[in-house]
């Protein structure tokens, strides 16, 4: 493996080739025409300058925004389980209870792991990270989360029983533009079966030059450094790769260049699996980069916004039509404003003939039919008509329903795809807490409260860690209809009100707690 500056630099200039060479444009042109048509900047570089209003419709917005928020809307569940049987399988006795009933430590940690998810996922803000990854991904193809250790995070644990020394490190998350990750084999479409990652960052001269001299460079070094500066950045390449022992197995390894030095030496992650996990929109066999599905709604758009403004120039004309002036019977400035008086001098055949307007050309009357069957025919194509982003009315609430689901049922090839890819994620943080965190306490929160469990990851490096993401089809329906079966179910007599209080959902009812608790006094008072 060349992990010269050279080397990863020219590793580096094949990835940039490759990916300008992809599609008509390329996919550093192609991603950037795709941002602005999703933005609204849709005009850009048609050169039809100023004199008429250039319209937008933006349908590429409404369509991705109404699918980004169709697989968000219901928070994933992680659940973790274990292959093999770790180091030291003593019985824990710590909170066991929390986890119904008496478990064995495998199952105790694997359960633990998927209350600690959430535990981490609410640290690094992963909610957010989420709409970032679906947002490239939509624009671009392809989102990309890196997972990374950082040894400054504050973690509040000590490693001692007096306080004395504190545990420090853990695990951070970063949004990474598909531009700037360029894979080994790009024929391969999982990034675990990477030959090597490389990750391009252009960071300020000044935190380059620190990290350096944290791990030792001298000061020929240095100058390398600064002198590879443009604009006081310098352009650094992380790459990552996979080092094979005599076993056959495999860690990763990692090296940080500019392209005249080397900023941090080759080390050892300790990790099994590469840190990055990707989610992309729509697949391309034996390509490890993924399509955005605005590249073909483009044509569209463009099509949409033409004929809207041609509609709305026709408007103007037709209600400010031109005016034709002869400029031998008219000698005052015509302002076309509202009550003007315009002198004439001359006859009355003058006067007639002074000024008239000229009628523009009456415009097609199925001109309007026509703009919204493209603009229909493009949001159904789309998987996005007027069922899905509840424009329809509600008439025939069972209908309605089913018609909704129909719509969503394409979409959900999509959510798989991005419920894999939390997989994908989940599975590289339990790594990091195995290799990682070694022997400290992982805060636990459930419907017991919050609660310290021992862990050693030493102890489950040999297991084999799998993930599954648990969700349910509460998506379908909307909290009126889910109010409404819940009273229609309450007024049957099915449920009571303690019940229909507990299966409302959250933001209905304010203080539903409180009330809940002074139903259940009022019930228990009448049944005495």
């Amino acid at each position: 493996m060349n992990n010269m500056p050279k080397e990863i630099f020219e590793e580096y200039r094949n990835g940039v080739q490759y990916k300008s060479s992809l599609g008509n444009r390329g996919l550093y042109e192609q991603n950037r025409i795709n941002e602005r048509f999703y933005i609204g900047d849709q005009w850009y570089g048609a050169k039809c300058g100023n004199d008429r209003p250039l319209v937008r419709h933006n349908i590429i917005k409404r369509i991705g925004d109404y699918k980004m928020s169709q697989i968000l809307n219901i928070p994933p569940v992680v659940e973790f389980s274990a292959e093999g049987v770790p180091v030291s399988y003593e019985q824990s006795i710590t909170r066991q209870n929390a986890f119904d009933g008496s478990l064995d430590e495998l199952d105790l940690v694997t359960k633990a792991f998927g209350k600690y998810f959430n535990t981490t996922a609410e640290r690094v803000n992963f909610g957010d990270l989420q709409e970032k990854v679906l947002r490239n991904s939509y624009i671009t193809g392809t989102g990309v989360l890196y997972t990374y250790w950082d040894n400054a995070v504050q973690t509040g644990l000590y490693a001692d029983d007096f306080k004395k020394v504190k545990i420090k490190g853990d695990i951070c998350c970063q949004v990474l533009d598909i531009e700037d990750v360029y894979f080994g084999d790009t024929y391969t479409e999982d990034v675990q079966n990477q030959s090597y990652i490389i990750i391009y960052s252009a960071l300020d001269t000044e935190s380059v030059l620190r990290e350096a001299r944290l791990y030792g460079a001298d000061l020929s070094v240095l100058r390398n450094i600064e002198e590879s500066q443009t604009d006081g950045k310098v352009v650094v390449l992380n790459k990552l790769f996979k080092e094979y022992k005599a076993d056959g197995t495999y860690t990763i390894k990692c090296v940080k260049v500019c392209e005249n030095a080397v900023v941090r030496p080759e080390f050892d992650t300790e990790l099994r699996l590469y840190p990055i996990s990707i989610f992309k929109w729509e697949q391309k066999n034996n390509c490890t980069y993924g399509e955005s599905e605005i590249t073909y709604l483009i044509p569209n758009q463009i099509a949409i916004n033409r004929m809207i403004t041609a509609n709305v120039w026709s408007a103007m004309t037709t209600g400010m039509p031109i005016m034709l002036v002869n400029g031998d019977t008219v000698t005052d400035k015509i302002t076309n404003e509202p009550g003007q008086i315009i002198k004439v001098f001359g006859s009355n055949e003058d006067v007639a003939g002074a000024v008239k307007y000229i009628s523009p050309p009456s415009f097609e009357r199925d001109y309007d039919v026509s703009v919204n069957s493209l603009i229909n025919n493009t949001l159904t194509q789309s998987g996005a008509n007027e069922v899905a982003l509840g424009d329809s009315r509600p008439d025939n609430a069972s209908a309605l329903l089913t018609m909704r689901e129909a719509t969503l049922m394409p979409l959900q090839i999509v959510k798989n795809r991005f419920y894999t890819f939390v997989e994908e994620t989940a599975r590289i943080w339990a790594e990091f807490w195995i290799t990682k965190y070694g022997s400290r306490k992982i805060k636990i929160s459930d419907d017991s409260g919050i609660w310290y469990l021992p862990f050693d990851g030493d102890k489950y490096k040999d297991l084999l860690i799998n993930t599954k993401v648990d969700v349910t089809n509460d998506a379908v329906y909307s909290e009126k209809e889910k109010v409404a079966t819940l009273i229609n179910l309450f007024e049957k007599g099915i449920i009571d009100r303690v019940q229909l209080l507990n299966r409302m959902p959250d933001g209905i009812i304010n203080d539903k707690k409180a009330l809940i608790e002074q139903q259940t006094e009022v019930d228990t008072d009448d049944g005495e």
